[in-house]
């Protein structure tokens, strides 16, 4: 088998991938929404002002402080809205990277506002590893936000950061939830449900380990899931749980079973070379659950879940990157919850579009793009993006119908990409689809293709949606 075919093989094993390590815990919210709430008038940016900056921010960003002086920041409600809106941040690394201290331009502004960083305590080790210049999480020497405030300030600029009325329910801040940053752990067994764990197994030095591991589920029913959990010791690029296809060749699985006791079957070998034998399964990949997140804890919509048929077969799938001239382990836990079919209304299907046509020239920047079109109505749900280390920037676009050229998602950073939940859901038609656009960053001396490894690039949009 040459090198091209078995890698288009293997993009498989990415069948809704969307996630990477960094020690944080992510719960996604059942609720995504800009609509203007009824209430009593209170401006969203003014609730922000009384509930976060006077309580959390202004003990150190008030005018004449040393603080306020080092950061060119002032956050008393007398200015504070000016100083913030579209205005670049005093940080040299942060203006660098082309940051406001909050920007205007609705979700394009998000990952692009200095403070959303700065307050972003669920993603401190994307803050602190990839942007260390940065400074230190906010409020300094306090608790973090609560998740309700800082729900409320991004989609406050979600919607375009105003300066009056009513664009998000004031209602997110009786979510009074904080981060607090967990080691790596056993899951505890589900009440319902299955429970996976691989490891610990040695990750070597300078090596970056990728493997499946064959695991009969041995169920006599159709189960539905509709949640899942997963925990992954630090080191780790991502976990996927495949299920093999029904129409994985008997003799395959034949050939798996005699290997299930405690083999592994490793992707690359020592030196960093393809292993093609145990790559073949990758044809028979169909996406179950996985995380680039060390810790997930993810719900689906009400009356929505994922259907694994009766007798399956999972492969499992963990990545972990070793950067270090020691040996480093890896380890992992994943609870696949499960509820009754009467439960159920619409069936999950897995969101998974992809470029394998990427040639990036080197010492420069290329933006490729690629359109979908859908034969039949669908209900998306989620959506996150995947590429790798060289990805600058990933919007999605509606394609067609009244809402053409719509940007519907956006990311900036290949390891921690967002996580879209949509309630209600983006509904689109028949006819209409999904435009992707990833622009890149090629600071090598080599032309860059479609690869695994975290040096070569992928393009590809993941999530889930349903059908009518």
């Amino acid at each position: 088998m040459n090198t091209r075919l078995f890698l288009i093989l293997a993009v498989l094993l990415f069948g809704a991938l969307g996630w990477v390590s960094c020690e944080k815990t992510y719960d996604a919210p059942n609720v995504f929404s800009t609509a203007p709430a009824p209430g009593d008038g209170e401006s969203s940016f003014s609730l922000i002002q009384t509930e976060v900056f006077d309580k959390q921010c202004i003990s150190c960003h008030t005018a004449g402080t040393s603080f306020a002086t080092q950061s060119d920041l002032v956050l008393t409600a007398d200015v504070s809205y000016e100083q913030l809106i579209d205005r670049r941040p005093k940080n040299t690394a942060a203006r660098e990277d082309g940051l406001m201290l909050v920007g205007s331009k609705g979700l394009a502004s998000v990952h692009k506002s200095y403070l959303w960083e700065k307050i972003n305590a669920r993603n401190q080790e994307h803050l602190y590893a990839d942007h260390p210049l940065y400074g230190a999480i906010m409020p300094l020497g306090q608790l973090p936000l609560t998740d309700g405030q800082f729900k409320l300030i991004e989609e406050w600029i979600k919607a375009g950061a105003p300066k009056t009325g009513v664009v998000v329910d004031k209602n997110v801040l009786l979510n009074t939830e904080r981060y607090e940053q967990k080691e790596f752990q056993p899951l505890p067994l589900p009440q319902s449900g299955i429970q996976l764990h691989l490891g610990p197994f040695e990750v070597p030095p300078n090596h970056e380990r990728e493997f499946y591991y064959f695991e009969p589920l041995n169920n006599n029913e159709d189960i539905f899931i509709n949640r899942i959990e997963i925990s992954l010791r630090s080191g780790s690029h991502h976990f996927i749980a495949y299920r093999l296809a029904d129409y994985t060749p008997a003799s395959f699985i034949d050939y798996l079973k005699s290997q299930q006791m405690g083999v592994i079957r490793d992707i690359r070998d020592l030196n960093g070379n393809y292993i093609v034998q145990n790559l073949l399964a990758t044809q028979y990949h169909e996406f179950l659950a996985g995380t680039q997140w060390p810790l997930m804890n993810y719900h689906f919509p009400a009356g929505v879940a994922l259907r694994i048929p009766t007798n399956s077969y999972l492969d499992l799938n963990p990545h972990y990157v070793n950067r270090t001239n020691e040996m480093s382990q890896g380890e992992l836990y994943a609870n696949l919850h499960t509820v009754e079919p009467s439960e159920v209304r619409h069936v999950a299907e897995i969101l998974n579009l992809g470029n394998f046509d990427i040639s990036l020239p080197p010492n420069r920047e290329t933006t490729l793009k690629k359109t979908f079109t859908f034969n039949q109505r669908r209900h998306i749900f989620q959506m996150f993006s995947h590429a790798h280390e060289h990805m600058t920037e990933f919007s999605i676009y509606v394609s067609g119908g009244p809402r053409d050229g719509e940007l519907v998602y956006i990311a900036y950073d290949w390891e921690h990409p967002p996580i879209l939940q949509l309630d209600p859901p983006l509904t689109l038609e028949a006819g209409q689809g999904l435009r992707l656009e990833t622009t890149y960053n090629n600071w090598t001396s080599r032309t860059l293709h479609f690869g695994l490894l975290s040096e070569d690039e992928m393009m590809f949009l993941f999530g889930a949606y349903y059908l009518d």
